[in-house]
């Protein structure tokens, strides 16, 4: 896919497609304009699937959308109360937008499927699982939701 001609929401739910994670897919559609290499933001973002390594926590694609806005508007001085509460009001304002369209922020309510400890297995990636999951609209979602935060 080209991340030039193709609209972000589209283009992170292709990834997913691909068998990224949610949370991989979104930080894998905004890595070039946040500064990070493919590899990067892969390799960032892929302890975060499944809820937080499927633990069915904050839904990845959302957490993802975090990152972003870290990327984007974070702070590197532990004294800069502005920019902090600037980045933690943004992030309040995506959860609660994102809660407000699905109905939850836990991939556990959005999927319907509860943490197993021990089960570290990821699903595989076959047209039954894809149907099952109604992720690629959370990616979207969450993909569309951060564009109108960050304009």
């Amino acid at each position: 896919m080209e991340k030039e001609t193709d609209s972000r929401p589209i283009l992170a739910k292709g990834y997913f497609g691909q068998g990224y994670n949610c949370c991989q897919s979104v930080v894998l559609a905004f890595a070039e304009d946040i500064g990070l290499s493919d590899e990067a933001a892969l390799r960032l973002a892929s302890a975060f699937g499944g809820g937080m390594g499927k633990m069915r926590e904050v839904c990845g694609a959302l957490t993802g959308s975090f990152m972003v806005a870290g990327m984007k508007k974070g702070y590197t001085d532990p004294d800069a109360d502005q920019d902090k509460e600037a980045l933690y009001r943004l992030v309040q304002e995506l959860a609660e937008a994102f809660r407000q369209k699905n109905g939850s922020i836990l991939c556990r309510d959005l999927i319907g499927e509860d943490y197993a400890p021990g089960d570290a297995t990821p699903g595989k990636r076959t047209q039954a699982y894809y149907d099952s999951r109604p992720c690629a609209n959370f990616i979207e979602d969450a993909v569309r939701l951060l564009e109108e935060k960050l304009n």
